[in-house]
């Protein structure tokens, strides 16, 4: 049973509860209502009856029909005297005899003035209310019956009725019910398609039924936007793959070719030994870094690290401090105290890539490292950047011209980019004034805390 039909459903069966609760308290307020004003009139008639005003039981010639045999319509009472001897005396009314029991017999002999006592007996196919009420110790009683057919009558028509409107009640509680379901699950029914598509693999061409502040709107919404994301993801994953293995199809077919080299390793002299060697080697390690630069795009390991407050400074000093150390090169850092809650490692491979880059195209000179108001930008005296490749410069496996012939995955750049996009920022990349090239990024102002002084570190 699907959502719609379990909703109009839903909405019949509380339309019909309801209707019959309703349709059940009406019925017994209005059977309480009758028997109370039944039992009213009986006891203000046999006070009339007891004043001697028997007149009131004769036929009425009004209510009294061409086909009333048995005076239903032009009598419905009957009344008799109870002797305090427990002999009756007919009274008028119906030819009927009431019947008499010891409770009766005892309000005739001994009951007070008023006092009185109700109950019912059916008499043939008649139903009547008989009312019994003490004349006084030793008077006697009077004892009034009255017909109460046309009273269930009335209850009978009054339950038909109400069956009846229950019976309507839920047939609208269901049609409506029905049309209600379908309008609500009339974008759950499109979305649910859309979800069976991307589930066979389809992301593309994709009509997501956005609209609506309900929940369902917002519901479509995300998943508009989720899948958004998801195709862009598998255009990016695409991208990689296709990039990698253009860039991988390069140091394998070195390698191949240094191999066919090594099975004539013994015909080799030893200087042609020795750079074949050493070919070998920075074959490997360049492949070893794509791989590693590779995995770390696709895997994206930096952004499960947990935000926390740092001082930019102090990760670009640390990455700086790794560069010196590897390099021998001098870094030189100047940062104020720029705090922002981020991923330290994830910010420091950053700056470490940006290092490691301005090494790679100056070769000489110092470097420096400038960090203020959020943006970390590293600063070289290298060949610099030509308009042509600054807006290419941060997209994987771009080389430029000049670093044709350099060590390098083209990734790390890549990796600058994406860390800094995890961090609501933006990378740039820019000549520098004099000469040289100024590339770096900054991140989200919302991240950036509370900062004091400026201060300079040398290195």
């Amino acid at each position: 049973m699907n959502l719609r039909s379990k909703l109009a459903i839903a909405f019949a069966g509380v339309g019909a509860a309801a209707a019959i609760l309703v349709g059940v308290f009406s019925y017994q307020a209005a059977s309480q209502r009758i028997d109370a004003e039944l039992d009213r009139s009986l006891l203000t008639t046999s006070a009339e009856v007891a004043a001697g005003a028997t007149q009131i039981l004769a036929p009425s010639p009004l209510t009294r029909g061409p086909d009333d045999d048995d005076h239903d319509e032009a009598q419905p009472m009957v009344a008799q005297a109870i002797a305090p001897d427990s002999t009756t005396r007919p009274l008028g009314g119906r030819p009927v005899r009431l019947p008499v029991d010891d409770a009766d017999r005892a309000l005739a002999a001994t009951g007070s003035l008023g006092d009185h006592r109700y109950r019912d007996f059916t008499a043939g196919r008649d139903d009547y209310r008989v009312i019994t009420v003490a004349l006084g110790p030793g008077r006697g009683a009077i004892q009034l019956g009255i017909d109460v057919d046309e009273s269930r009558h009335v209850l009978q028509e009054l339950a038909a009725r109400i069956t009846g409107v229950s019976a309507l009640v839920l047939a609208v509680a269901a049609l409506a019910g029905w049309l209600l379901a379908r309008q609500i699950t009339r974008r759950l029914v499109r979305l649910t398609d859309v979800t069976e598509q991307v589930s066979d693999g389809r992301l593309d061409d994709l009509a997501v039924p956005t609209g609506g502040r309900d929940e369902v709107g917002r519901l479509a919404t995300s998943f508009d936007r989720m899948l958004g994301r998801l195709a862009d993801a598998r255009a990016d994953q695409e991208r990689l793959v296709q990039d990698a293995a253009h860039e991988l199809r390069t140091p394998l077919t070195s390698l191949r070719t240094n191999a066919s080299v090594l099975r004539r390793f013994a015909e080799l002299t030893p200087e042609s030994r020795a750079r074949l060697l050493d070919d070998v080697d920075g074959e490997t390690r360049e492949l070893t870094h794509l791989v590693d630069e590779l995995v770390e795009l696709a895997t994206r390991r930096y952004e499960a690290e947990e935000p926390s407050p740092l001082q930019l400074g102090d990760v670009a000093e640390h990455a700086a401090e790794r560069v010196r150390r590897r390099t021998g090169r001098t870094i030189t850092v100047t940062a104020d105290a720029s705090a922002v809650t981020g991923q330290a490692k994830a910010l420091e491979r950053a700056v470490s890539n940006l290092l490691e880059n301005a090494v790679k195209f100056a070769p000489d000179g110092p470097i420096e490292v400038v960090v203020r108001d959020g943006r970390v930008q590293v600063l070289d005296r290298g060949p610099g950047i030509g308009d042509e490749d600054a807006a290419r410069v941060f997209d994987r496996f771009h080389r430029a011209d000049a670093a044709r012939g350099l060590a390098g995955s083209g990734l790390g750049l890549a990796i600058v980019r994406d860390i800094a996009l995890a961090h609501g920022g933006t990378v740039f990349a820019e000549p520098r004034p004099g000469g040289g090239a100024v590339v770096g990024f900054a991140v989200g102002t919302d991240l950036l805390l509370p900062n004091s002084h400026p201060r300079h570190v040398d290195g």
